[in-house]
């Protein structure tokens, strides 16, 4: 890759995003006009709505949109218009319009489309901004357990006493044994300055740790030198806005490398422009993914021709909380032979949901569309396989061994030993 200037990263970001958001627009309005489709390439409103409506009315908008714009358009296999009449003047307050509206979402059997309530909705957006009230700790989900991967440094964890390779057993006296990686996440979010209790396990003692919550600065990218050869970006999320300019900045640091591990273990996906800004920085050619609309009619959105292209030797991490965006990135990678994934399997997401802001200062996530990797895989529910299966077991976490890591720099040390004596032939 050649080296990016820092006088010139601005440039650059804003040139090759104009040139992502405009490929958008383009490919997604004969779709728009054609199927009563709604999408932005964002996949989120930009214009908050702050319209107030009855409860009632709230209900009726919700139960429109989610009939005209979710992305298989049988809702199911059932007859929509029956939760219409189900609460036709039941609906006489907030709460009654939620449990309407919640109730009418679980019928469709799709964890990702949810209403947000006015609060739910704020924290959602301050995410996107960066922004995220908690501690400050990044976990992983192995073997049915959570253990902590790493402490942001000077966050409350750090400045609590909690340590990479303590293993979760409560949060707020919730028993997480077993438990999702989101649900775990959920418990440790919330509010500015409240506190969150975790009772944890450090070897063979037990420890109770309670710590405020407080703003975390959210930084979706980490980078670092391995073995002077290799360079080592990880990405923690694709939620952020500033991740595609944290990238690049993070890619020009290891400009001196010979070969690239990208690790998006426990990266549960994003925005989903971020994941195709990403991948379109190792491709220079070959589709990225192929989004398929309500009406089964669908775009590809295919690597860009462009002046600055990672191409040099690349491994990817990736396991089991590894998802949507992440997977996006990981299938792109992969199907167009460009990286060697190692790792276990993802978690398999393969459907893409549209932020809409509602009135009353409330939020809606809508399914509105699936998506298929470049050699036409569907991987909802089924997840990506990796090239190489290596798992990190509890033994690695006491021994403070990353299995996967190692793995990883093993491929490329070998790659580069081979190049240099084909070279040297």
């Amino acid at each position: 890759m050649k080296n990016i200037e820092k006088n010139r990263l601005k440039q650059i970001i804003l040139s090759l995003f104009s040139m992502l958001i405009l490929f958008f627009i383009c490919n997604f309005l004969h779709i728009k006009n054609s199927e009563n489709y709604s999408y932005t390439p964002l996949l989120k409103n930009l214009e908050k709505q702050e319209t107030a409506l009855e409860p009632e009315e709230l209900f009726n908008e919700t139960w429109h949109l989610i009939k005209s714009s979710y992305w298989d358009n049988e809702l199911n296999e059932q007859n929509w218009t029956r939760w219409k009449k189900h609460y036709a003047h039941k609906i006489k307050t907030e709460e009654d319009a939620y449990v309407a509206i919640n109730t009418m979402l679980a019928s469709l059997n799709d964890p990702y489309s949810r209403f947000l309530s006015k609060s739910e909705f704020e924290e959602q957006n301050t995410t996107i901004d960066s922004k995220i009230y908690g501690i400050g700790v990044n976990i992983i989900s192995t073997s049915g357990k959570i253990y902590i991967m790493s402490v942001i440094k000077g966050a409350p964890a750090d400045i609590g006493g909690l340590k990479a390779g303590d293993m979760i057993l409560k949060i707020n006296g919730n028993d997480i044994k077993g438990g999702s990686i989101f649900q775990a996440a959920n418990y440790i979010k919330g509010s500015l300055n409240s506190l969150v209790e975790l009772e944890i396990l450090r070897g063979n003692k037990k420890l109770v740790k309670k710590i405020k919550r407080a703003e975390i600065k959210i930084k979706t990218v980490e980078s670092d030198i391995l073995d002077k050869k290799i360079g080592y970006i990880r990405i923690t999320s694709f939620i952020s806005s500033n991740t595609p300019v944290e990238f690049i900045d993070a890619l020009n640091k290891l400009k001196d490398t010979e070969a690239l591990i990208l690790d998006l273990r426990g990266n549960t996906g994003g925005l989903f422009q971020n994941a195709v800004f990403v991948a379109n920085m190792f491709l220079n050619k070959g589709d990225i993914v192929r989004v398929i609309g309500r009406s089964g009619k669908g775009n590809a959105y295919t690597a860009e021709n462009k002046e600055y292209i990672y191409d040099k030797p690349l491994v990817v991490l990736v396991d089991g909380e590894s998802a949507s965006a992440s997977e996006i990135v990981s299938s792109a990678l992969k199907d167009n032979n460009r990286a060697t994934i190692v790792g276990t399997k993802t978690y398999g997401k393969g459907v893409v949901q549209k932020i809409y802001s509602m009135p009353n200062n409330t939020g809606l996530n809508l399914t509105i569309a699936r998506y298929l990797t470049p050699n036409g895989n569907d991987i909802n529910k089924k997840g990506i396989e990796p090239n190489y299966f290596v798992e990190i077991t509890r033994d690695d976490f006491e021994k403070n061994n990353d299995s996967q890591l190692n793995f990883a720099k093993n491929i490329l040390q070998n790659e580069l030993k081979h190049s240099k004596i084909a070279a040297e032939r």
